[in-house]
C-alpha cells in the first residue's frame, strides 16, 4: 500500500500535548527540560529532553576522490573517532553558512561547489538536534586551522574505499559519519554512471 507523505506524518492519534515545561539545565548549548505531556488517551507521562542549535557535517571531496577526515578524542567516550568535519550552528547562521566556516576552522580548506543532501534528526528520543549534510567539492587550501580555544583534532587526506573500509572494520563508529559515506557513495557512484 503506497502513502503520501501526508499520510505518513498524520499526527491524528499520536500527538501528545505539552501540559507543563521546566528547564531543568541551561548549559553552554545543551538546555534540558522536564515536560508533563497529555497522551493520546487522556492520561499524562513525563518526558525529558534537550535542545540544540543544529549542526552541520561537511563531506569534502578532492577531484581524485580522496575525502577530508579528523581524528577527535570525544570524551563523553573516552576515545578518539574519525569523523568528517562538523560543528554547531552559531545563533542566527545559516547551515551553508555554518559548513563552510566549519570546513575552513577545522580543515584550513574553502570549497568551491556545496550541495545539500539530506538533514538528519540523530537523536529524536530525548533531542530536537538537526544536522544539516553538505558535501564540498573545488577544495582549495586557504590557510592553516583556526581552531576554537582548546580544540584540538587531527585532519587526515584518505581514499573514499579506503575510509568506507574503516567503518565496515568498525574503526569509524560515529553515525553521522557512517550516514555521510553511504551518502557520498551513492553521490560519488551516480556521478560516474552518468
Amino acid at each position: 500500500m503506497s502513502m503520501t507523505r501526508a499520510q505518513l506524518l498524520n499526527e491524528s492519534g499520536l500527538l501528545e500535548t505539552t501540559v507543563s515545561s521546566e528547564q531543568v539545565y541551561d548549559g553552554y548549548f545543551f538546555h534540558v527540560f522536564h515536560d508533563k505531556v497529555a497522551l493520546p488517551d487522556g492520561a499524562t507521562a513525563v518526558r525529558e529532553h534537550m535542545k540544540h542549535p543544529g549542526a552541520v557535517m561537511v563531506m569534502p571531496v578532492f577531484d581524485n576522490g580522496d575525502v577530508l577526515v579528523e581524528r577527535q578524542y570525544r570524551y563523553p567516550l573516552r576515545q578518539v573517532f574519525v569523523e568528517f568535519p562538523a560543528g554547531k550552528k552559531d545563533e542566527g547562521e545559516e547551515p551553508l553558512q555554518t559548513g563552510q566556516r566549519e570546513l575552513l576552522e577545522e580543515t584550513g580548506y574553502t570549497a568551491a561547489e556545496w550541495e545539500h543532501v539530506t538533514d538528519i534528526h540523530n537523536a529524536i528520543a530525548y533531542c530536537d538536534e538537526v544536522i544539516h549534510f553538505y558535501i564540498a567539492r573545488g577544495l582549495t587550501k586557504q590557510s592553516e586551522q583556526a581552531l576554537d580555544n582548546h580544540e584540538f583534532l587531527q585532519v587526515m587526506r584518505v581514499p573514499f574505499v579506503e575510509l568506507e573500509a574503516w567503518m565496515k572494520q568498525g574503526w569509524v563508529p560515529d553515525v553521522k559519519t557512517q550516514l555521510g559515506i553511504f551518502w557520498l557513495k551513492e553521490k560519488l557512484f551516480s556521478k560516474a554512471c552518468d
